[in-house]
């Protein structure tokens, strides 16, 4: 499998943010070359961060297992494997690591040498600790908990040996070592408690958290002794900066505002156009690292009335236009995606056919599910209930730029006589609605590395919430045929076998009707050029900033 394309554009200096389509052309096939960092590496200064994800309510990414945790607990937490650019495992914490015959057992040697940064050695009895952690209901984890499901045990060989005992094949576990939700944390850290850990997780990694002033500003400082960078890593020993300011600013056009005037040296989540605007000057660095994993969808709700009925759904796909919308609204930044799986991942399936507009067809297909009737202000109407689909939309989880995506979604689909009811709502009240099913459409990413995040979001298991509540099938999909292929695939280690599930699995997902493709998880960092080094890791596309270092 290959890596998620990372590519680096650097850009021309430019004075007055611009509006409108700019340079949509050019932008769309602008593809350059990573550029070289420029100039020798430096030691000292701080590298002032600002992101418009919302703020973790615990650092500790093995508690739920979010997006924001992943992007800054890469500062201070390690995995045991990570992946390079060309899509392969590399060493990181683990220096190898062998399987059983039957797939069920995974000898892992762990680098030697390594010490957590409150002092307590990296080892074998480590692994456990946290395999155990993540497994714990008590963590209320997520993300973790389903990535390692079929691990049953981790058993300590010895100090530098850690085997994992699997109740059945995963051929995806390795890629799922890799990811932030699975990073190793120091067994003491854990052993403080998840109030003291969420506050500070402890890590071996090249930077340590310091402060966290909520609803501000998390510190992080420099680990000294650190000594443990992945196999790809540009240099050896502590990192070249200080120390991180990583701040919390929701407003896209204020981080933007703060990167141009530099009060802040990097900034995410920046609009389409802003992006565009940037093209047109050389004073900042774009870093494109669409995430892997699932694409960015909507998912219909098939557990409940009305997308119980296939061609409900089949009818409210064939009325919506997203392709105009995506193309305005996003300044080529973005394609429009015809799959459940990210671009990224070499086993996608598409199917375009599946996904065109096509009004008549959507009417038909109403009116054979019985709704017939139409009231006053021309919405379908079946036995005095109005065909009424609530979307709750997380303000933090989506830029303007989606949001006015999803508007576009809303008025496309009264055309056929859908009333699409958009609630804008915090992280918070967002998991809430999914945890009451108080919806029947809803955009909700879902970032793994590799293809097995299809057993995740569309296997029937996932109905079952996590420990911490969230269950990932949120288009509540539950078909034998789906779960064999997934479950058969999970299994299968032998590349083409794999693949040719994975693609019949997808073929099923799709042509149900249980899904919108939209475009690729958009993750886009802006950075100024004097931040030199820095580049997103190319297992979950999040930023490391250990090679990073200011230019003078």
């Amino acid at each position: 499998m290959r890596a998620a394309p990372v590519t680096t554009r650097p850009t021309r200096r430019f004075g007055i943010l611009a509006t409108g389509l700019v340079s949509m052309i050019a932008l769309a096939g602008c593809q350059a070359a990573e550029p070289e960092a420029s100039g020798d590496p430096v030691s000292g200064g701080t590298v002032t961060y600002a992101s418009g994800d919302a703020e973790p309510t615990c650092l500790d990414p093995h508690v739920g297992g979010n997006y924001p945790q992943a992007l800054i607990a890469g500062q201070f937490l390690e995995s045991l494997v990570s992946r390079d650019e060309s899509g392969e495992i590399i060493p990181w914490l683990a220096d190898s690591w062998e399987v059983s015959s039957d797939g069920l057992v995974w000898d892992f040697t762990l680098r030697d040498g390594v010490t957590f940064t409150d002092g307590t050695p990296f080892d074998a009895e480590a692994v456990k600790v946290n395999v155990e952690h993540l497994q714990d209901p008590a963590t209320q984890s997520s993300t973790g908990y389903l990535a390692l499901d079929k691990v049953e045990q981790v058993e300590v060989v010895d100090d530098l040996e850690a085997r994992f005992v699997l109740t059945a094949p995963d051929s995806a576990l390795l890629e799922s070592l890799s990811q932030p939700w699975t990073a190793i944390q120091s067994p003491a850290g854990i052993a403080r408690g998840m109030e003291e850990n969420c506050q500070a997780p402890v890590g071996t990694g090249p930077f340590i958290v310091d402060e966290w002033v909520k609803q501000d500003h998390i510190s992080l400082v420099r680990n000294d002794d650190y000594s443990s960078p992945p196999a790809d890593a540009a240099h050896e020993g502590p990192a070249y900066l200080e120390g991180i300011e990583w701040r919390f600013v929701p407003d896209s056009a204020s981080r933007y505002a703060a990167l141009q005037g530099g009060q802040v040296d990097v900034i995410d989540n920046p609009q389409p156009d802003t992006i565009a605007a940037a093209e047109q000057g050389d004073a900042f660095t774009w870093i494109d690292a669409p995430r892997p994993g699932a694409s960015n969808r909507i998912e219909l709700n098939s557990g409940q009335a009305p997308f119980d009925d296939e061609r409900v759904r089949e009818a409210f796909i064939r009325a919506v236009d997203v392709n105009d919308g995506i193309d305005a609204l996003f300044f080529g930044t973005a394609e429009r995606s015809y799959s459940a799986l990210s671009s990224v991942e070499a086993l996608a399936y598409s199917d375009e056919s599946l996904f065109e507009t096509d009004l008549d067809r959507a009417n038909e297909l109403l009116d054979e599910a019985g709704w017939t009737e139409r009231d006053a202000e021309g919405y379908r109407v079946k036995d005095g209930a109005r065909l009424t689909l609530r979307f709750p939309v997380s303000t933090n989880q989506s830029i303007p730029a989606e949001q006015s995506l999803f508007e576009q979604v809303q008025a496309t689909a009264k055309d056929a006589g859908f009333e699409v009811v958009i609630e804008l709502l915090d992280l918070s009240g967002w998991y809430g609605a999914l945890f009451a099913h108080e919806y029947e459409i809803v955009s909700a990413p879902y970032t793994k590395v590799g293809p097995d995040v299809l057993r995740i979001v569309y296997h029937s298991d996932s109905i079952t919430p996590a420990p911490s509540g969230y269950f990932a099938n949120l288009s509540q999909l539950n078909d034998p045929d789906v779960d064999a292929l997934l479950t058969e695939a999970a299994a299968t280690s032998e590349p083409d076998a794999r693949a040719e599930l994975y693609e019949q699995a997808q073929q099923l997902i799709l042509g149900g009707y249980y899904l919108l493709p939209l475009y690729d998880q958009q993750n886009s960092f802006l950075l100024s050029t004097e931040v030199q080094g820095a580049r997103a890791i190319s297992t979950v596309s999040t930023p490391s900033f250990y090679d990073a270092w200011l230019a003078g």
